[in-house]
C-alpha cells in the first residue's frame, strides 16, 4: 500500500518513447533495428505491468536476519534474455566480481538507499526495509533502463547510440525514485501529474548522484544520464534540469523537445500526454530553487520535495500548481519564512507555475 492508501505501479522507463521513435525511423538498420526492438519489448512490459496490477503482483520476500536501516541488494543476470529477474549473480555483502556492470548495478542501489536514509530517514523504497532488486544485460542490444513496479532491469545499450545503463548512477537512482513515488504519493502516470512522476525521479536522480560525488547545487552539472548517450551521438545527456531542450541535439537521436517554463508547455498525446517532455518545468524550477539556496541540494530544497512527495497531501492527479502549492507550503512549515520559501515561491515564479 503507498501512504496515501493506494497502489498503482507503473512501467517507467528512463529513455522517453519519444527518443525511441525518433530512432525507429532511421534509415540505418544499425540504428533503427535496436530502437524498433526496444519499443516492443517496453510496449510488452508495459502490458504486463498493467496485467500484474489488476491480477496483483506476487508479495515481495524480506530477509529474516536483515536489520532495519540495513540495504538489502540482490543482481540478478538475465544474460541477454528477458526472463525475469534471471541469475543471481551477486547478494548483500558479497564482494565485487569481474562484471562491472553488475558492480554498477549494486553500487547504484546502494547509493540511492544511502541518500534516502540519511537524508530523509527513509528505509528503502517503501520506508520500511524492501529488498532492492536490479537484472542487468537484459534482452540484446536493448536501449532502456526501468522500473517495473518491483525491480529494476538495465539494458546493455546497443554501442552506437546508448552504452550500458548502469554507467549514470542518475539513471538508477531515477527509476528506484518511481518505485518511492510508487509507495508514498503514487502520481497518475499521465499529462502533468506523470510529468510530476518523471521530475520527482529525475530530482532524485540528481540529488543521488550529487550525494555520491560530494557536489554542492553550484558543483553540479544537472544533467540526466551524462556518460549514456555514445560518442557518436551530439549531446551531453538524456536531459538538463539546469538548462531543458540543450541535452542533446543531433541528427539521428533527434532534438531535446523540454520547456523550461509553461510558456513552451507542450500538448500532446504521445508519451502518456508528454510525461517525459514537460517534466523539464518543475525539473527547472527544482534546479532554480537549489541553486538559489546553495550548499547540498539534498538538504533545504530536496527536504521540501520530499516533504511534499511523503507529506500525505499531493493527490495522485496534481497538477503543476497543485505540486507548487505544496512545495511552498513545505518550505513554510518547515523553514518558516526565511530564505529557503522565497526561493521556492521564486522557482516557481521563474518557470510560470501559479502557487496559490
Amino acid at each position: 500500500m503507498t501512504e496515501n492508501g493506494g497502489f498503482e505501479p507503473v512501467f517507467c522507463t528512463i529513455v522517453p518513447p519519444h527518443v525511441l521513435d525518433h530512432l525507429a525511423q532511421a534509415e540505418d538498420p544499425v540504428v533503427h533495428g535496436p530502437a524498433r526492438r526496444t519499443l516492443r519489448r517496453d510496449a510488452y512490459e508495459r502490458t504486463r505491468r498493467r496485467l500484474t496490477t489488476v491480477v496483483g503482483a506476487p508479495a515481495v520476500a524480506t530477509l529474516a536476519d536483515a536489520e532495519p536501516g540495513e540495504p538489502r541488494r540482490t543482481v540478478y543476470d538475465a544474460r541477454h534474455g528477458t526472463d525475469l529477474p534471471g541469475r543471481k549473480v551477486r547478494g548483500e555483502g558479497d564482494a565485487p566480481g569481474k562484471d562491472a556492470t553488475v558492480n554498477r548495478a549494486y553500487a547504484g542501489l546502494g547509493a540511492t538507499f544511502e541518500l534516502f536514509l540519511t537524508a530523509y530517514a527513509r528505509d528503502s523504497i517503501d520506508g520500511g526495509g524492501l529488498p532492492m532488486d536490479a537484472t542487468v544485460h537484459y534482452d540484446e542490444d536493448y536501449n532502456n533502463a526501468f522500473w517495473n513496479g518491483e525491480q529494476m532491469v538495465f539494458g546493455d545499450g546497443d554501442g552506437e547510440i546508448f552504452l550500458d545503463f548502469t554507467i549514470p548512477v542518475d539513471v538508477i537512482g531515477h527509476e528506484l525514485a518511481h518505485g518511492v513515488t510508487q509507495y508514498t504519493a503514487n502520481l497518475d502516470y499521465f499529462g502533468q501529474s506523470g510529468a510530476l512522476n518523471e521530475s520527482v525521479s529525475d530530482v532524485f536522480g540528481a540529488l543521488i548522484k550529487q550525494y555520491t560525488l560530494g557536489q554542492t547545487a553550484e558543483e553540479a552539472d544537472w544533467l540526466i544520464g551524462a556518460g549514456l548517450l555514445a560518442p557518436r551521438v551530439t549531446g551531453e545527456a538524456l536531459r538538463s534540469m539546469k538548462a531543458p531542450g540543450t541535452a542533446y541535439d543531433d541528427d539521428v537521436l533527434g532534438k531535446d523537445p523540454q520547456p523550461a517554463t509553461m510558456d513552451d508547455y507542450v500538448r500532446t498525446g504521445r508519451d502518456n500526454g508528454g510525461v517525459h517532455i514537460n517534466s523539464g518545468i518543475p525539473n527547472h524550477a527544482f534546479y532554480v530553487a537549489a541553486t538559489t539556496l546553495g550548499g547540498h541540494a539534498w538538504e533545504r530544497a530536496g527536504q521540501v520535495w520530499y516533504d511534499v512527495l511523503t507529506g500525505g497531501e499531493l493527490q495522485q492527479d496534481a497538477q503543476f500548481t497543485d505540486f507548487a502549492t505544496l512545495t511552498v507550503k513545505a518550505a513554510r512549515a518547515r523553514y518558516g519564512e526565511g530564505e529557503e520559501l522565497q526561493a521556492v515561491t521564486k522557482a516557481w515564479e521563474r518557470v510560470g507555475v501559479r502557487t496559490l
